[in-house]
């Protein structure tokens, strides 16, 4: 057993999240693993108007872990290609009452109902300002949702994106947490529709300003129905954003659930959340039809895991709740893995995998 899995096992004795709180705080005290492995294999770029945004590896760090960017750089140099902080509100939000995060380790999950809670737009923007600079090489994303009591959600969304434009590598909208009331029903045509163009039109409105574009992703849940993938996919087309993020946690209780914690309110992640989320991936793949890419999320904990969402359609992935039971190594062991299978197949790029789920 390596060190940090060795370590993160330890931190099973605490309350989750406070066990985060003490996984972030040594991160931020430089004491995380730092892993170089970048093949080429596994690069990834995704073109958006007036740029490139260029992956050195397929593998990110999804939203959740790093709430309020204090310790993007360290999860990094651990190895992970990309990596998205927040969801970050325009103003502080406590969030939900504690406790609110679950380990469901009989079935490597977990479950939690957070509700938004971070420290504000402020205090996110002068943390990502540390590696505007120098650390430029490092891919931090911002994911921007909307606070609970806002009165007009849409609005916060656009706040978000304005003042951290020139601060984050790519903006994610997220509009499928299941732990803001109300928040899921942005996701209907009339809604967003209504939300990416206020999006789409600041957008322009800053490059013209500014000079300089980014790349906006839109993050959906995986409990959306096959017709409202579809539409959702139309509306993210029409309205240029340049990749989806397939999935959010979900709010289904498979029957399989073993563990204490299993009914707790919220949404859940980790290993039951793959076969749900992958099945929204395929849906969202056959609509996409390379219009725009896709992110595959939910569940991976392995290099089959990842190699699946990536066969199923996605260009990259992203992980979060496998780290709880695998430890911060898992990353490496899933690039030397992706590198094996892709020669298996064949392939000399992870671009070559892509969605080709039935021909292998």
């Amino acid at each position: 057993m390596d060190f940090y899995l060795a370590a993160t096992k330890a931190l099973h004795v605490l309350d989750a999240e406070d066990a985060h709180a003490t996984t972030i705080a040594l991160l931020k005290a430089g004491l995380g693993p730092r892993n170089a492995y970048n093949p080429l294999e596994l690069s990834v770029d995704i073109p958006f108007e007036g740029g490139n945004l260029h992956l050195p590896n397929a593998i990110g760090l999804a939203a959740g872990f790093d709430k309020n960017a204090e310790a993007p750089d360290a999860m990094c140099r651990a190895g992970f290609g990309f990596v998205e902080c927040g969801t970050v509100t325009p103003l502080p939000q406590a969030g939900n009452p504690r406790p609110r995060l679950f380990r469901l380790s009989k079935d490597e999950a977990v479950i939690n109902r957070m509700g938004f809670n971070n420290k504000g737009l402020e205090v996110f923007a002068a943390h990502l300002m540390r590696y505007s600079g120098r650390s430029r090489s490092f891919v931090i994303g911002a994911n921007i949702g909307a606070n609970k009591d806002a009165s007009d959600r849409m609005a916060d969304y656009v706040t978000g994106l304005k003042r951290l434009w020139g601060l984050s590598s790519y903006f994610t909208v997220n509009i499928s947490s299941p732990n803001t009331p109300g928040l899921r029903a942005l996701q209907g045509r009339s809604h967003l529709d209504e939300l990416l163009a206020q999006i789409a039109a600041t957008r322009a409105d800053l490059y013209k300003a500014t000079g300089h574009n980014y790349p906006v992703f839109l993050k959906i849940a995986p409990d959306l129905s096959e017709a409202e993938i579809i539409d959702t996919i139309e509306s993210a087309v029409t309205h240029g954003l340049d990749a989806v993020i397939v999935s959010n946690t979900t709010i289904e209780r498979p029957l399989s659930l073993q563990s204490l914690y299993a009914k707790e309110t919220g949404g859940l992640s980790g290993a039951p959340l793959f076969s749900l989320s992958t099945a929204a991936l395929r849906i969202a793949h056959q609509v996409a039809k390379g219009r725009l890419k896709l992110i595959g999320a939910g569940g991976i904990a392995s290099g089959a895991d990842a190699y699946a969402k990536i066969r199923a359609g996605a260009s990259a992935v992203q992980l979060y709740s496998a780290l709880v039971y695998k430890g911060p190594g898992l990353v490496t062991h899933i690039k030397y893995d992706l590198v094996e299978r892709l020669k298996a197949d064949g392939f000399t790029h992870i671009s070559q995998a892509v969605g080709t789920e039935a021909n292998i």
